[in-house]
């Protein structure tokens, strides 16, 4: 848990579209979900994660680093999955999706230089290992950057 991922418990909020205080026939009369009485059943009550006073939760968790906005996740795979594809083939992230070897590719796909090789492929992807790019060349196909 982190504080970019804090949000309302399930069931807690409604939508702007939800009628309060219309009798006690729709469950939600009198009071309007109030209660009797008390701070928060007064106008002008404390915000969210008020805590009376006590520390509230959100400053109680330690902080530690920060997310970068602008970083990427990279879907990373070795040489020996690419064996699933016939020789002379055309390898894109497409492809790869295709035949299962990746579900999300997300912001790219490396192609790593674990494992061995035996087919001569055409991989197009975001990214190659500089052992990755020799395997493959090697024997003769091309590792293309999109």
């Amino acid at each position: 848990m982190d504080l970019s991922n804090l949000k309302p418990a399930v069931g807690s909020k409604h939508g702007d579209n939800f009628r309060r205080g219309r009798g006690h026939g729709s469950g939600n009369g009198k009071t309007a979900g109030k209660g009797h009485k008390g701070q928060k059943a007064r106008s002008g009550a404390p915000r969210p994660g008020f805590e009376g006073g006590q520390m509230p939760l959100y400053r109680r968790i330690p902080k530690r680093g920060f997310t970068n906005r602008n970083s990427k996740t990279i879907v990373g795979i070795n040489v020996n999955t690419l064996e699933v594809f016939e020789n002379d083939a055309v390898v894109t992230v497409e492809a790869l999706m295709e035949k299962g070897i990746v579900k999300n590719p997300k912001d790219g796909v490396k192609i790593l230089g674990n494992g061995e090789l035996t087919k001569k492929l055409t991989v197009q992807v975001n990214a190659f290992s500089a052992s990755a790019k020799e395997k493959i060349e090697a024997l003769g196909g091309k590792a293309e950057v999109i």
